[in-house]
């Protein structure tokens, strides 16, 4: 395990509910307007971005789950820097199986790809579920050892923790995304298991929203900020719901309040007939 994989963010709050804006899936190209199954993804980003800025103004940072950057290049992570600094100056990176993790470092700086945030009565582990030339998602030992060791330390700090990752850990009932699921979730749900201070979990990658429990804890997967996913498909099928974000309130005591919105009052073009992306 690296240093950077380890490392802690520390961020000082004045108040009791921690605010969050979740954005993620954005696949922004190298260049400025290029597009994702005919969709410009800079236009639908900077849409969402100013939707959130409407509804849900000065969170205290902002959360990219994976796919940032759709084939990892400098640029985009540049571009999205711009995009993301418009709702909050501290935001903070997850890989996706699009992302290229040392180039996020580069131009981001290590300090945007932490490997947790510690703040008011929350700790949020960055776990990172990218199998470097694959799709699917997997955590690995070395990254199942430091989640464990994140709770410990969580645990003995009496802190609520959330956990981000960007591939599903849970089937969501598509078959050609669950095919893409973390690989090793059993190991990690035995993990947790052992940590009631746990409350959720947070992803990407599936371009669609969920929300519902798993016992006690809370399972939260987000739209794109760009193309979205119909559910409960065999098969590859693009939907035709907005693009859109996720807001989070962590209360001290331990509870989410969270929902989704999407940029619903434009239009975005998308080719529906579109067999597949990657």
């Amino acid at each position: 395990m690296s240093d950077i994989h380890n490392s802690v963010c520390e961020l000082s709050v004045q108040v009791e509910t921690i605010r969050i804006v979740q954005l993620t899936d954005t696949h922004l190209k190298t260049h400025d307007g290029g597009k994702l199954l005919g969709l410009d993804t800079d236009y639908s980003l900077q849409a969402v971005v100013d939707l959130a800025n409407k509804e849900y103004p000065k969170p205290d940072f902002v959360l990219g789950t994976g796919d940032l950057a759709d084939s990892g290049a400098g640029d985009a992570y540049r571009r999205l820097i711009g995009y993301f600094d418009q709702v909050s100056p501290e935001h903070f990176w997850l890989p996706g199986n699009h992302d290229l993790r040392d180039v996020m470092i580069e131009v981001g700086g290590a300090e945007r790809v932490p490997g947790e945030i510690r703040v008011g009565a929350w700790q949020i582990v960055m776990l990172d579920s990218q199998l470097p030339g694959e799709v699917g998602g997997h955590l690995g030992r070395p990254e199942l050892q430091r989640l464990e060791e994140c709770l410990n330390a969580g645990a003995e700090a009496q802190l609520h923790t959330l956990i981000c990752l960007h591939h599903q850990p849970v089937p969501i009932g598509c078959e050609w995304l669950d095919e893409q699921m973390v690989s090793d979730a059993d190991s990690f749900f035995e993990i947790l298991g052992r940590y009631p201070r746990v409350r959720g979990l947070l992803w990407g990658h599936v371009h669609q929203e969920l929300d519902k429990y798993r016992e006690d804890l809370r399972l939260l997967c987000t739209p794109s900020t760009c193309v979205q996913f119909l559910p409960g498909q065999q098969d590859f099928a693009v939907d035709t719901q907005a693009p859109g974000y996720r807001w989070l309130e962590l209360d001290a005591d331990g509870a989410i309040r969270t929902d989704v919105s999407r940029a619903v009052s434009q239009i975005f073009p998308v080719d529906r007939e579109a067999s597949g992306y990657l």
